[in-house]
């Protein structure tokens, strides 16, 4: 999962479908338009959370009985060396 970063428990969690060093793939029943800059947390069971800053790349309208509205791309743009290490040792590898 991953949210707008911050510590607001009441801030909409989307639905991380994939996820790499590189970036992610999420659900979101928000419109962002492709370039847009995000700052979001990723979250990790008994860490703290990640903070990333990404950019939309691509961005998919999905139909009725969707899981959300907007299936997102969104590419890594910074973060910190620190906490790419604690997502490179959770990610699991797939061949």
């Amino acid at each position: 999962m991953c949210r707008p970063a911050g510590n607001d428990l009441l801030h909409h969690r989307r639905n991380t479908q994939d996820i790499s060093l590189g970036g992610m793939r999420v659900y979101s029943d928000e419109d962002y338009p492709v370039g847009s800059r995000l700052d979001l947390d990723v979250l990790i069971a008994e860490q703290e959370p990640v903070r990333c800053w990404a950019t939309v790349v691509w961005r998919t309208e999905l139909g009725a009985g969707a899981p959300a509205k907007f299936d997102v791309g969104l590419k890594f743009t910074d973060l910190a060396p620190s906490d790419l290490q604690r997502l490179a040792g959770v990610l699991v590898r797939v061949r």
